[in-house]
């Protein structure tokens, strides 16, 4: 039985498509019989603080499903202020030196990136000839902080650049979510081996359900509230004559998002706060169609409710720019919107109708989920890399 660490900023009982990703990951190999350690913090994403099972603890080490986990402390934060978020990083990555110090590393590591702070940490720590280092890179960074309007060219990007760039060189093999991320590594180091491991779901597909095929279109969106989504934008510049929007999630404009609900309450839009994944996948079958929005086009950046919304055979908005419209087009899985054009948006609801989406329309969604998002067929392929 083969020993692997995965080393990551995000895991379950965390919610949202990093911490998805990497149980997905590690339960797969476990399935394989592989040995699987995870290092991760002390659960606190996204609300930035510790969940309260694990407060007053510095670290905690459990056994599920077959994957030992060990917590390690974090200082917890989802502050916008810069200097206390990379505290947080720091924090991280000063558990992670001591963790490998006092315990023995296995030969093979599985690094999550980003975070760049974390993941040079171990890239860095952990470096040696003995040992395999696969880096997981699931966006770019320092490119989508730029392009998120939360890093500006200078002294601190060059570093940023240079440490992404060293993360890169140590890994014996580079995992990228995206073609686009493929492209941007082998642009850096021609010869470095990579393999596109999108983030496709481990879950049975469920059965379609029927739709009324009358009044307003029911929009919905769930995940992450930050930023980068744009959800409050959304709810100020979306067109109810013909929708209404439900939204699911947490994250740093939830307030923002429930003042605005709160004084426009003739507007249709519902906020039904967090739940778990599983209950979710039950919860959107009932609506007709799911948003999936960027504030700004970011490079490399492929969202992974693509995947999830298609396989549960849910029809997609997607309104991201970049390599998911490839995807939305390519598989016919929904309607494209130009990113950041919120008339171009309402245009294409506007012309959705009931008959649109119809049984065998999901049928046809479902299918190419099946056939070309296949969770086990990716992870067979990366095992030979392993």
């Amino acid at each position: 039985m083969k020993d692997i660490l995965i080393i990551t900023s995000y895991f379950p009982p965390e919610i949202g498509a990093a911490s998805n990703r990497i149980f997905h990951l590690a339960d797969g190999l476990q399935k394989r019989n592989y040995k699987v350690s995870v290092i991760t913090p002390l659960p606190n994403y996204p609300t930035g603080r510790l969940f309260d099972a694990y407060r007053g603890k510095l670290k905690q080490t459990n056994k599920e499903n077959n994957i030992t986990t060990h917590r390690l402390w974090i200082y917890a934060t989802v502050s916008k202020n810069k200097f206390l978020r990379l505290i947080a990083m720091l924090s991280y990555s000063y558990s992670l030196l001591w963790f490998f110090t006092f315990n023995k590393i296995p030969k093979t590591v599985i690094v999550q990136s980003p975070p760049l702070l974390v993941a040079f940490t171990s890239m860095f720590l952990l470096r040696s000839k003995k040992r395999k280092l696969i880096l997981n890179v699931s966006d770019l960074w320092p490119i989508a902080g730029l392009e998120l309007g939360a890093l500006k060219k200078g002294f601190s990007y060059r570093l940023l650049e240079k440490i992404e760039h060293f993360n890169y060189k140590k890994a014996h093999v580079v995992l990228g979510q995206s073609e686009e991320i493929l492209t941007h590594i082998t642009s850096i180091f021609p010869e470095k081996e990579t393999f596109l491991y999108r983030n496709y779901p481990d879950f049975e597909a469920p059965e379609i359900k029927y739709h009324k095929q009358e009044g307003k279109l029911q929009l919905v969106y769930a995940g992450l509230l930050g930023i980068a989504q744009g959800v409050l934008k959304l709810c100020q510049e979306l067109d109810f004559n013909k929708i209404e929007f439900h939204i699911y999630g947490s994250g740093a404009e939830q307030k923002e998002i429930e003042a605005f609900i709160e004084s426009n309450p003739k507007l249709p839009i519902y906020f039904h706060g967090r739940v778990t994944r599983k209950e979710l996948h039950q919860v959107l079958l009932q609506y007709d169609i799911a948003i999936i929005p960027l504030l700004n086009r970011i490079y490399g950046s492929v969202p992974s409710k693509i995947f999830e919304y298609a396989k549960l055979a849910l029809p997609i908005i997607y309104f991201g720019g970049g390599e998911g419209e490839t995807i939305i087009k390519e598989h016919r899985l929904g309607w494209v919107a130009r990113v950041g054009d919120y008339k171009h948006l309402n245009s294409v609801i506007s012309k959705i109708c009931y008959t649109e989406i119809s049984t065998t329309f999901k049928e046809q969604i479902k299918e190419a989920a099946i056939c070309k998002f296949d969770f086990n067929t990716q992870l067979d392929q990366l095992q030979d890399l392993l």
